[in-house]
């Protein structure tokens, strides 16, 4: 999983990629030279520098959100099989923790998603990260790891991988659970009605977080809509957290005719108690007020109904 804010941390490293200096293109000697020079004063200035195996992965990479939905899980899985024959090191994990990151937005096959996933173990295992000294801090495994966790705990793969780092991150994640399902909100909507989750008791509730700069999350919202109307009568009820201004988010949801409840989050404080490290990200409450289910990132309707039969609705 990527850092607070799962698709603006992906921008970021996209953007990343692209800016990163290779010598994929040095011929005559001193065109080597220079190229040469040029890796060096990268490597020295902490920036990452790509072999053109790797250029070439990450043009790749940056083209899958353009690639149609039933072609992707079978690029995303030819990519992973690319990460996986690389040599191990930083820029394999890199680029394996980076298309574990879009493997998750949308229903792109159980297949897809196993293959990515022992392609970033494999990555870990090639290149582990030692527990950082956090004085003071949450001393969270990294990103990675958490990934990883995140795909076998949620997307039920399953991995190899032998690390007590991987196994913090799961522990975390269990911990993480436990504590969203105490949490409690109040939060007005844009008409200012407030909403507390507590209060829905007897009800399914799916808490969804999502902006409107976020693309996935904009893909997902219409079938958002469309199940909250659906499943009205047998007492579902779908509430969008954004921490966006009012007006941001109000213009956004009556040009695109949303018409169930979106309600404001300032400072993202909601966000924060429920561990959202990135979105869109969703939360399945069932009548008892128990965690049913939850994503970790964009999901299809066919993905949101299956989440949705865990806490009876059908």
């Amino acid at each position: 999983m990527f850092s607070r804010r799962r698709t603006a941390s992906l921008t970021v490293f996209l953007l990343g990629l692209a800016a990163s200096p290779t010598n994929a293109t040095a011929q005559a000697s001193r065109q080597t030279q220079v190229s040469t020079q040029s890796m060096s004063a990268a490597q020295e200035a902490g920036k990452p520098v790509y072999t053109p195996a790797e250029t070439t992965i990450i043009a790749e990479i940056k083209t899958l959100r353009s690639t149609a939905d039933a072609e992707r899980g079978a690029k995303t899985s030819a990519i992973a099989a690319e990460i996986a024959a690389l040599p191990g090191g930083p820029s394999k994990l890199r680029l394996a923790n980076g298309l574990a990151g879009l493997s998750t937005e949308g229903d792109f096959g159980h297949e897809t998603l196993q293959n990515v996933a022992t392609t970033l173990a494999l990555a870990l295992e090639q290149n582990p990260i030692p527990a950082a000294a956090d004085p003071g801090g949450s001393n969270r495994p990294a990103g990675p790891y958490f990934e990883l966790a995140q795909l076998v705990r949620y997307e039920h793969v399953t991995t190899t991988l032998k690390d007590p780092e991987y196994d913090r991150a799961l522990a975390f994640l269990i911990s993480d659970e436990k504590e969203v399902e105490k949490a409690d909100f109040t939060l007005t909507d844009l008409s200012g009605k407030a909403w507390t989750l507590s209060s829905l008791r007897g009800k399914v509730v799916l808490v969804n977080f999502w902006a409107t700069w976020c693309p996935p999350c904009r893909k997902e919202m219409p079938d958002l809509n469309a199940l909250a109307h659906r499943f009205e009568k047998q007492g579902l009820v779908v509430l969008s957290l954004s921490d966006e201004d009012r007006p941001k988010v109000a213009s956004y949801v009556t040009s695109h005719d949303l018409s169930y409840p979106i309600l404001l989050d300032p400072g993202g404080e909601t966000a924060k108690s429920f561990h959202v490290e990135g979105i869109p990200k969703s939360f399945l409450f069932d009548r008892n007020g128990k965690l049913a289910a939850q994503s970790i990132d964009m999901r299809t309707q066919g993905q949101f109904l299956a989440m949705l039969a865990q806490a009876g609705i059908h």
